[in-house]
C-alpha cells in the first residue's frame, strides 16, 4: 500500500482545515522536495488531496509568479506557511534549493509561532538522512566544498528533522 504513488499519509488532526490560523499563514502547507524525484509522482498525489479538502498548498512549480527571484519568494512562503512537508528523497539533497528551504524551515522551528514539520521519507531511510549515509549522502556530499553553505548547519537541520516527528512514513526503499 505504502508503495502505491496514490497512497496519501494523513497528518495529525490538528491539520484539518478548519483548525489552521488562516490569518496567521498565508499557505496552511509549504512541499518541500527534490523535483526530478518526486514532482510528477508522489508530491503531485499530496498536492491534489491536499487541494481536495481546500488546504491552501505552497508547491514551487504551482505558485511562482514569472519575474520573482525564486529563492526569496520561496522563502517567504516557508515563512507564511502553517506546516512544512519535506519529502526526502534520494536527490533531494543534491539541490542547494532544497537544502536552503530546509535550513529556512528549521530556523521557523526556532520561532515562538504554530510552525510544524511532517517529513516524509521516499525511497530513502531515515537513518541515510541522518546519518548522511547511502545515496543520499552521496548527494550530499557534492555540497561539502561549497563555502557560501553552511554545510555542518545543514548536516545539524537533516538530524533535526529526521526527530522531529514520531510518526515517519516510510515510501519504499
Amino acid at each position: 500500500m505504502q508503495d502505491d504513488p496514490s497512497f496519501i499519509p494523513t497528518m495529525a488532526s490538528s491539520s484539518t482545515s478548519s483548525s489552521i490560523h488562516k490569518t496567521s499563514f498565508k499557505y496552511d502547507v509549504f512541499l518541500s522536495f527534490r523535483g526530478e524525484d518526486t514532482r510528477t509522482s508522489f508530491v503531485d498525489h499530496l498536492y491534489h488531496a491536499l487541494k481536495l479538502e481546500n488546504i491552501e498548498t505552497y508547491k514551487d512549480d504551482k505558485n511562482l509568479e514569472k519575474g520573482k527571484k525564486i529563492s526569496k519568494e520561496l522563502i517567504q512562503a516557508v515563512e507564511e506557511s502553517r506546516f512544512h512537508v519535506v519529502v526526502f528523497s534520494k536527490n533531494y539533497a543534491s539541490s542547494s534549493w532544497c537544502l536552503d528551504e530546509l535550513l529556512k524551515i528549521m530556523e521557523c522551528q526556532e520561532t515562538p509561532t504554530d510552525h510544524n514539520v511532517y517529513p516524509i521519507f521516499y525511497h530513502v531511510e531515515p537513518t541515510h538522512v541522518r546519518k548522511q549515509s547511502g545515496e543520499f549522502g552521496k548527494a550530499f556530499a557534492k555540497h561539502e566544498n561549497d563555502e557560501a553553505r553552511a554545510v555542518p548547519r545543514v548536516s545539524d537541520a537533516l538530524c533535526e528533522n529526521v526527530k522531529l516527528c514520531p510518526c515517519v512514513y516510510l515510501l519504499g526503499k
